[in-house]
């Protein structure tokens, strides 16, 4: 990837605005959204508060993880859902964890090779809606007579009684794990707490800052330009349905190891599953300014990655994040004045900032000879992280960008990083700056 630096008199893509729908458990306050219609509440919102005529929309980039089965470009199903001018082409981009990013990174390379102006992009998930899968056994068995039409009442009963046991044909419970190694992610979690040396009580008191900033930015009103109330069919959602004031390190203690009975993740040190969705609007920094819009700030590199699954899944940010400060012109993490990292597992971003610490990781696996650094405490998830807030998927990268954009301009602070782990073995980063 070319240095995002050196655009001498060359288009710069800008951040004008994000808004985000509350974030909610998956099975409850959203549940009857899925996944398009919680996109459309965010973009709709974001339209709504910057006042943009839709006419000046040249292009939707979207992102999505757990994709409708009969409507799998939920960009272009956004944008007609938005009454947005049916020349505004739509697409959906997945990267996992990472795919609300990669929506708003496609979007701010269209915009700088000149293939748009204006560009909405976004990323939205609802796990309460995700498709149960039937055994492979029912549907090869069921599809020939259904799609024959003309199947007689032998057939059928010849077909249930392959179908036997039944036991063998019943859905089963959905598992998010590795395709290539068998994996959930919670027990991948689990093995790099344990090779890092990352100890419960270490996993316990990230998780408990994260709630605790969380809970403050909400009652300070610090998320209020930032979400969007959603209507359901029960009425309005306001506010994030996640974040616990009253944890405590006390409560957190008492959790059960989800993943293994010796182990240390649990439920409280471990993004929940969750429902919801995030849009930003860019634009080329001359539309931006043309239209009357102040830019929050510029994408000013970034950088994917990818590591073995079987070793450290979600290690993969320790190698995206330096690869994206030298695409940045050579920045340190010194440099960066905030920094946001991805909370799949307190475990995970434990074993990263570790390793982003370590000389024997520098030299063994980025060819340095120094380590990249470590992050002042002070300075990383200052509002919270996905623990506290929640994770759906596709709109986690969004948020990120979204309150890291309005830190940027609301403090006047230069450089925001971003870091996130996603499923595959993949790592994403991005340095943000202030235009």
């Amino acid at each position: 990837m070319a240095d995002k630096t050196a655009k001498k008199g060359g288009r710069r893509a800008v951040v004008v605005g994000g808004l985000r729908t509350p974030f909610a458990k998956a099975f409850t306050d959203l549940m009857e959204l899925d996944t398009i219609a919680l996109g459309v509440a965010a973009a709709e919102g974001l339209l709504r508060k910057l006042e943009l005529p839709r006419d000046q929309i040249d292009a939707i980039v979207w992102g999505g993880v757990v994709l409708p089965p009969l409507s799998v470009n939920i960009g272009r199903e956004i944008g007609l859902d938005l009454k947005l001018p049916a020349s505004v082409e739509g697409m959906t981009v997945t990267r996992a964890c990472a795919s609300g990013l990669q929506a708003i990174t496609s979007a701010a390379s269209a915009i700088e090779r000149g293939d748009a102006d204006v560009i909405l992009a976004g990323g939205s998930d609802s796990t309460s809606n995700a498709t149960i899968a039937f055994p492979n056994k029912l549907t090869h068995t069921l599809a020939p007579i259904a799609l024959s039409g003309k199947a007689t009442a032998a057939d059928i009963l010849g077909a249930l009684a392959q179908l036997m046991p039944l036991s063998e044909i019943l859905p089963r419970q959905p598992r998010i794990a590795e395709r290539t190694t068998g994996e959930v992610m919670g027990e991948s979690a689990e093995r790099m707490a344990q090779r890092n040396e990352i100890s419960r009580q270490a996993q316990d008191e990230l998780a408990l800052r994260s709630h605790q900033r969380a809970a403050k930015a909400i009652a300070t009103g610090r998320f209020d330009d930032e979400v969007t109330k959603v209507q359901t069919p029960k009425g309005f959602v306001h506010t994030d349905q996640l974040v616990r004031a009253d944890t405590s390190a006390e409560k957190l203690a008492k959790l059960k190891p989800v993943f293994s009975k010796t182990g240390t993740v649990t439920a409280g040190n471990a993004s929940p599953l969750t429902d919801g969705g995030a849009a930003v609007l860019l634009m080329s920094e001359e539309k931006a300014r043309a239209l009357g819009y102040k830019p929050l700030c510029a994408l000013r590199s970034w950088s994917y990655v990818g590591v073995d699954p079987a070793d450290q899944l979600l290690i993969g940010p320790a190698i995206a994040v330096p690869k994206a400060l030298d695409r940045a012109g050579g920045l340190t993490l010194a440099d960066m004045d905030i920094v946001d990292m991805h909370e799949a597992f307190a475990a995970q971003v434990l074993s990263v900032l570790k390793m982003l610490g370590s000389q024997a990781f520098a030299q063994e696996r980025l060819g340095r000879n120094t380590a990249v650094g470590n992050i002042d405490p002070e300075k990383l998830n200052v509002y919270g992280g996905s623990i506290a807030i929640g994770h759906p998927f596709a709109a986690t990268g969004v948020r990120m960008v979204t309150t890291m954009a309005n830190e940027l301009a609301r403090t006047y602070k230069q450089f925001a990083l971003l870091g996130i782990c996603a499923a595959g073995g993949l790592g994403a980063a991005a340095v943000l700056e202030r235009v």
